[in-house]
């Protein structure tokens, strides 16, 4: 299949259109009609990700970050960005990203809110409409049951495959309504104390706003921006699997990129 191809099932599932404006989803490197054999799918093209794809003689990369977010003036081996940029050029890897456009048509969120059971999800944050829908960022629903804040740790512990949490809040509160915002929650405070949750569940807090969250009256589980997003992965594999014909699909999980020592 020609990368085009590719491209226009991507699309049918996330449209650009979706995207915010700060962001930079699409064909990121390479050629809409080059001939696409083998596929690998990453949460980030890093320096990893891009050697299994040479490894792998795969054709396309297709991530959840894009590569690139802002302008770039210069693109050679100076610095980390060019020389990866330069290194999928040479070996003809084309490099596709699907970021908020993917959260926004109700990938990410979606997939998350139900590995912990959310009930009755809405967005968190809705930007529009998809097929009669609301959209938007993140979930907000209920927990299936009451439970304590270490209880609900727990449970995304489990559901994510993950050995350590970071939790602001009392262990030992109750907690029964949820929302989960897979990636940076950091500029979701007001819409979580709007939506009177008592847990927000999140890739990435900081160290002001989980002590702001506790003083706003709602404990915060942070999972770990890949901790969360890389049930990406999963699903963009077996999308691709399904959707492309003579095309071998290969995820890639490079696992959490800190080290808890």
């Amino acid at each position: 299949m020609k990368c085009s191809e590719i491209i226009d099932l991507i699309e049918l599932l996330a449209p650009p259109s979706y995207a915010c404006d700060w962001d930079n989803p699409g064909l990121v490197v390479g050629r809409k009609e080059r001939e696409i054999r083998t596929i690998l799918t990453a949460l980030d093209a890093t320096r990893a990700a891009v050697e299994k794809a040479m490894e792998e003689k795969a054709d396309l990369i297709v991530t959840h970050h894009p590569m690139i977010f802002s302008s770039i003036k210069k693109i050679n081996d100076g610095d980390f960005l060019g020389e990866k940029l330069l290194t999928l050029a040479e070996n003809k890897i084309s490099c596709y990203a699907m970021h908020t456009n993917y959260d926004i048509a109700g990938g990410m969120a979606e997939i998350c809110g139900s590995r912990i059971g959310l009930l009755d999800p809405v967005p968190f944050e809705m930007t529009g409409e998809k097929e009669g829908r609301p959209v938007g960022i993140g979930q907000v629903g209920e927990l299936p049951e009451e439970m304590t804040l270490l209880e609900c740790a727990d449970k995304v512990k489990e559901a994510f495959g993950l050995s350590d949490l970071l939790v602001f809040g009392d262990l030992s509160g109750k907690v029964k309504r949820a929302a989960i915002s897979p990636g940076s929650g950091r500029s979701m405070l007001r819409e979580a104390g709007e939506a009177q949750v008592d847990v927000l569940i999140t890739g990435d807090i900081g160290h002001h706003e989980g002590l702001d969250s506790m003083d706003m009256g709602f404990s915060v589980i942070e999972a770990g921006h890949y901790g969360l997003e890389q049930v990406f992965i999963q699903h963009i594999t077996e999308y691709l699997t399904k959707k492309t014909k003579n095309v071998k699909v290969i995820p890639f999980y490079e696992g959490v990129p800190y080290k808890i020592v």
